[in-house]
């Protein structure tokens, strides 16, 4: 008989997909592995469906075989939680300071993640009294040598580690002030681990100038980054601090512990 999915009224239009989401609601039901035999009667599927599409999740780490015959949810599903759990208590500890700062500046200040050689945008806080346009939406990336926060997270990054990033990007820029050389960048991350500050003059996009602060777990790790934007002629030096003590405030609401 079919396990009844909770959120049937909403079904994907890819029939494979459907299926894996009703494999994976199976296996997450039971604490110890399940046979093919079992999950295959408990979704409906044929048992060669079934074990096709289970060798796939297990070739992903999504589904675990920890002997012939047997399936269990695998690690990939609980490292891909932890990186949205983080994001999400990221989010909630930075909401109402981002919010303070934005009304105390009046200008977009923006949350912002690592994934990969991008930073993805997750929060933002402005106003259309602002009088700039919000360049990049909830949701989206840019790379990380063309933003202050992206450039926060390469300073992290031992030379070794940049110096790869610059050879799998190309450093390709966007603007005419984009840092588009190794040694260039590599001089600007010096300045930003000196500062603990990073900026971005114009090189994501012209008319735009942005500073960022970073933002640490209990851990002592950079997990994201507070940035301001503004008008190219309208940043203001004098926001540095508010900036770095909004930051600081959200990494102690995150567990960071400075002294340490």
């Amino acid at each position: 008989m079919r396990r009844p999915r909770p959120d049937a009224h909403q079904t994907p239009t890819i029939q494979v997909i459907e299926r894996m989401f009703a494999l994976i609601d199976v296996l997450a039901s039971r604490e110890e592995p399940m046979s093919l035999k079992d999950i295959s009667e408990q979704t409906g599927l044929h048992p060669s469906t079934t074990h096709r599409i289970l060798n796939d999740l297990t070739i992903g780490r999504f589904v675990d075989r920890p002997e012939a015959g047997s399936y269990r949810l695998g690690m990939r599903l609980l490292e891909l939680g932890n990186l949205v759990k983080a994001r999400l208590n990221v989010r909630d500890a930075a909401l109402a300071p981002m919010r303070e700062l934005h009304r105390l500046i009046q200008q977009p200040v923006n949350l912002s993640v690592r994934q990969g050689d991008e930073i993805v945008y997750i929060e933002r806080a402005y106003s259309e009294r602002s009088g700039m346009q919000v360049v990049r939406a909830i949701g989206g990336r840019a790379p990380l040598h063309l933003t202050s926060t992206g450039k926060l997270f390469l300073a992290s990054d031992d030379p070794q580690r940049v110096r790869a990033y610059a050879t799998r990007t190309g450093l390709a820029g966007h603007t005419r002030n984009s840092i588009t050389q190794l040694p260039a960048l590599e001089r600007e991350l010096i300045g930003a681990r000196h500062a603990g500050v990073a900026r971005d003059n114009e090189e994501l996009e012209l008319g735009v100038r942005c500073m960022a602060a970073g933002i640490y777990d209990d851990q002592g790790k950079l997990v994201a980054g507070l940035s301001i934007s503004a008008p190219a002629d309208r940043l203001d030096d004098a926001w540095l601090p508010k900036l770095k003590q909004t930051a600081q405030q959200i990494s102690a609401a995150l567990g960071f512990d400075e002294r340490r």
